[in-house]
């Protein structure tokens, strides 16, 4: 049986949710909130170490100004109300990606990461202004700078993820199959669910079948 170590998701379909049932995609982002927490609870049940979720991307900057403001102003809501919580819970909080966002919510980032910093029961990695292809290239220029041999082991050292262990798979909701620039060189071997699902309406169930799922999945990594 598969172990499963790291978890990584790509929360889609909020925004259509919102749409679909409140009229409303920034109703849809507060939704999906909600199904973060299940998430997370269903991580510590089944024992898993790391969760890494894709919450804004460096494409998502193209999106309008009034959606960006109120996913920032609920992310802020968040570690102000939550981070005690999760600190409480063992739970390690992680930011990958580049910060540059305001210097209120840049404060908090810093802030809710060095309070959280020597829990071990779970790492939440939050890709905040996350995009793979700038991530790797962050990584080569590291590599320039440093004056190291170019290979597998100094590339994922300088990656974002660095002594992270890659995912053991990646579930992306929201009907969608795609990668969207989301960990492409974490997940070489990663094994992939695309669930039809919008993130709001996805629970623990789904979670837990997909674990049940990836259990009995034969991996090879190339072997026979």
């Amino acid at each position: 049986m598969n172990s499963v170590k790291h978890v990584a998701i790509i929360m889609d379909g909020n925004g259509r949710w919102g749409i679909k049932n409140k009229k409303s995609r920034n109703l849809g982002h507060k939704e999906g909130l909600k199904t973060v927490e299940k998430i997370i609870k269903s991580s510590i049940k089944n024992k898993i170490r790391y969760l890494t979720l894709y919450a804004f991307s460096t494409e998502n900057w193209k999106r309008p100004k009034k959606e960006i403001n109120f996913l920032f102003n609920l992310l802020e809501s968040f570690l102000v109300n939550k981070i005690s919580e999760l600190n409480k819970q063992n739970i390690k909080l992680k930011i990958i990606g580049k910060k540059k966002f305001s210097k209120k919510i840049n404060i908090l980032l810093n802030k809710s990461e060095k309070q959280t910093f020597k829990n071990k029961k779970l790492q939440i990695n939050l890709a905040l202004n996350y995009g793979s292809k700038s991530e790797l290239i962050n990584a080569f220029n590291l590599i320039k700078i440093n004056k190291v041999k170019i290979n597998e082991k100094n590339i994922s050292k300088y990656l974002f993820t660095s002594n992270i262990p890659d995912p053991d798979l990646l579930i992306r909701t929201g009907s969608t199959q795609r990668l969207s620039n989301f960990l492409l060189w974490q997940i070489a071997y990663s094994e992939i669910f695309f669930e039809k699902k919008l993130w709001p309406d996805f629970n623990e169930n789904d979670y837990n079948k997909i674990i049940d799922k990836f259990y009995n999945i034969k991996r090879n990594f190339g072997n026979i």
